[in-house]
């Protein structure tokens, strides 16, 4: 199988252990993912639907280990689901997203990620606040700059896609 499918995928999380809570957050990654995908596929593009949800559905499957990204990476790269591997390794740090002529597999679980609170999408403002509150409570108010540049990339790009799209990303995931 190239990709695994959301059954094989749910079936994975279960066998690694992967927390309850961590397991939604997945799936809603997947589902932000996906929905933002298909919307640019109607309109021109011709992302493979089967990666993004497998990615998403997958990239913190490892997330109670110390640099989760890597320890999942490499897991699914041995279980020869390279693409997922490739995208996963990179969610937490990806940095700049594509310009939207560009915009692939990596660009679409990346910005689900980074929609997605827990288990629900909450949009852009509301997450980055959650990610810069948690660097307060840690202490790493150093972070907040780089965090903030992230967020203006994230709304460039999400800026593109609404474009493209001919609506809003919180419009289109009304309802999901």
């Amino acid at each position: 199988m190239k990709h695994p499918t959301r059954e094989k995928c749910r079936q994975m999380l279960d066998e690694y252990g992967t927390p309850d809570h961590v397991r939604r957050h997945c799936g809603a990654v997947a589902q932000t993912a996906y929905t933002i995908a298909e919307a640019l596929n109607n309109n021109g593009f011709d992302m493979d639907l089967d990666l993004i949800t497998a990615a998403g559905m997958l990239h913190d499957i490892a997330r109670v280990k110390d640099r989760h990204w890597d320890v999942a990476a490499d897991y699914l790269k041995d279980l020869g689901f390279r693409e997922e591997s490739e995208i996963i390794r990179v969610h937490m740090t990806y940095s700049p997203f594509s310009q939207i002529e560009d915009a692939d597999e990596t660009d679409m679980v990346c910005l689900g990620d980074r929609l997605v609170r827990e288990d629900e999408y909450v949009g852009i403002d509301k997450r980055i606040q959650y990610i810069i509150d948690k660097a307060v409570k840690n202490g790493h108010e150093e972070k907040i700059p780089f965090i903030l540049e992230k967020k203006k990339d994230t709304l460039r790009f999400m800026n593109q896609i609404e474009n493209r799209i001919g609506k809003s990303i919180d419009e289109l995931m009304k309802g999901k």
